[in-house]
């Protein structure tokens, strides 16, 4: 049994950070452990920072993102085009469509797939909350922006089937070669959508 060589308080410390997505126990240790020896430069900065995030952030209840007003940031942008909704399945995901910038639209925040076999059917999503956007009105397009898995095809699919007989257009994302990529390093499910997927040069 390994002997603790550090108070509990570290060790919770450590604890909490190996919960972190991308972190495990050997990363957490070294993030504590920096964390605590620049004690007036990070750990204090980051304490006031998460204890404001804690009594500040709200979830958006008009799409689901985070943010700390609600409605959200982009929700109340009036610059946006609200005309055009992309659908996604978590808010990392909303984040990385608006790293790219390519659409200056309005998303909604799913919180999930379809998955059956884990329990999570369409009461366990933000589903209703779509369709409410949509019917409202003023909605032109939906972008269903789901990850290329088996539950997001799935999740897609129902959703389209949610949509139908709604006058909305309704797309979803393109599937297949990446920019920069090889055809030697793709896999067969790429290589199956992108031909499938083809347009005219």
């Amino acid at each position: 049994m390994a002997k603790r060589v550090t108070g509990p308080e570290i060790e919770k410390l450590i604890q909490l950070l190996a919960k972190v997505p991308g972190l495990g126990p050997r990363s957490a240790r070294r993030a504590a452990l920096t964390l605590v020896k620049k004690k007036d430069q990070l750990l204090g900065p980051l304490s006031k920072a998460m204890g404001e995030a804690y009594d500040k952030v709200r979830i958006c209840s008009c799409c689901g993102n985070v943010d700390t007003i609600d409605p959200c940031t982009v929700c109340t942008d009036e610059r946006r085009d609200h005309g055009v909704i992309i659908v996604v399945e978590d808010v990392s995901d909303l984040w990385a469509l608006e790293r790219a910038g390519a659409l200056n639209v309005v998303y909604h925040v799913l919180g999930g797939t379809l998955s059956p076999l884990d329990g999570v059917g369409p009461d366990d999503l933000n589903i209703a909350g779509l369709i409410d956007r949509v019917t409202r009105g003023h909605v032109r397009e939906v972008i269903i922006a789901v990850n290329a898995t088996v539950e997001g095809q799935t999740t897609a699919h129902y959703i389209t089937e949610q949509l139908a007989g709604i006058d909305v257009k309704i797309t979803r994302l393109a599937h297949g070669v990446p920019v920069g990529g090889e055809l030697d390093y793709l896999d067969e499910g790429t290589l199956t959508a992108a031909l499938r997927a083809r347009t005219a040069i």
